[in-house]
């Protein structure tokens, strides 16, 4: 073989050797980069300590599907307190942050979401009518950067006032109470509305917009002569569950509710959806999300567990005896 050809080789070989070494450390270079921890925005209306059970099953969730908070993935929680002036900020903040996904809890969070980014992807933990709060196009198909879950609240207030003229055999007038200027309120009373008409029952509303007015809407709720108290989710009430059920026991008023939170801190009754469930069931939106699924192309889902809670402590306490039929249709019966 003669020089020149040698020559030639000897160049190839070289090439082909740098080329490799470059490939070698692109991919060394690649495999050293470290991997994008998603970082998960979550903004409440209420206190973090009024929701931990809650927040609790978010995390199960996550961990059902092999995220682990401070390891792989990052959890930015928010809260306004009970105080919704503060949720508009707190959902700048996040945007600010560039967080992956915002998770919200409950339709004030996620009006509070909606308004402050179009692009970032919101999952609702709950909403009771995303349609009608002009979160979603329709269930079928959101067509935005919002989904999640519906809590089917409205009609859900129709089978509670059904629950209180069980218990109540007499019942002709229920107080309300709830909070007006929360999303879905006016839905929810226009079912109220209907059930009570079919069942022979006036109702009596009390806006509750702070928590020092609830011992005078139990009171105004007594003196007007109010058999029941049917009490709706409000991120007022959130954190004032034990007070709740205490002054529902003080005024002797059989009182149903519409999370099993209360009726653990010591109210009568509760009928819903299992909130635990759906912030479950949250997490596989999240999941589904940072893998490239689009909010608009992912249904919204309506709840599929559902809870009837009776406190017979309470019961014995307001001195009220529950039909045993009643008793016997419970998934849990305190003692």
């Amino acid at each position: 073989m003669n020089r020149s050809k040698q020559t030639g080789m000897a160049k190839k070989t070289i090439v082909v050797f740098l080329v490799s070494l470059a490939l070698a450390s692109l991919h060394l270079a690649q495999a050293q980069q470290p991997k994008k921890v998603p970082r998960i925005g979550h903004l409440t209306p209420v206190s973090l300590s009024a929701m931990a059970s809650r927040y609790e099953a978010f995390r199960q969730g996550l961990r059902e599907l092999s995220y682990v908070e401070g390891k792989n993935i990052v959890i930015d929680w928010r809260s306004g307190d009970g105080k919704l002036d503060r949720l508009p900020a707190l959902a700048a903040g996040l945007v600010r942050l560039k967080v992956d996904v915002i998770v919200t809890a409950g339709p004030a969070a996620t009006r509070a979401a909606k308004e402050a980014t179009s692009t970032i992807p919101i999952v609702m933990a709950q909403d009771p009518d995303p349609v009608g709060n002009g979160f979603v196009a329709s269930l079928a198909r959101p067509g935005g950067n919002i989904t999640g879950l519906s809590t089917l609240a409205p009609e859900l207030s129709g089978k509670r006032v059904e629950i209180l003229r069980e218990v109540v055999p007499k019942l002709s007038r229920v107080a309300v109470l709830g909070t007006s200027t929360d999303p879905g309120y006016a839905q929810v009373i226009r079912e109220l509305e209907l059930a009570a008409k079919a069942f022979g029952v006036k109702l009596q509303y009390l806006d509750v917009l702070d928590s020092k007015e609830l011992e005078t809407a139990f009171r105004v709720a007594s003196k007007g002569g109010a058999d029941g108290v049917l009490v709706l989710t409000s991120p007022v009430f959130t954190s004032q569950q034990r007070q709740l059920a205490e002054i529902a026991v003080k005024n002797h008023l059989p009182t149903i509710f519409s999370d099993a939170r209360y009726v653990e801190a010591g109210g009568l009754m509760t009928y819903g959806v299992s909130f635990l469930d759906l912030d479950r069931r949250a997490a596989v939106y999240v999941d589904k999300i940072l893998k490239g699924a689009k909010p608009a192309d992912l249904p919204v889902e309506q709840p599929t567990k559902f809870e009837f809670i009776i406190n017979l402590r309470a019961a014995k306490q307001i001195g009220l005896t529950i039909p045993p039929n009643v008793l016997a249709r419970a998934d849990k019966v305190i003692k």
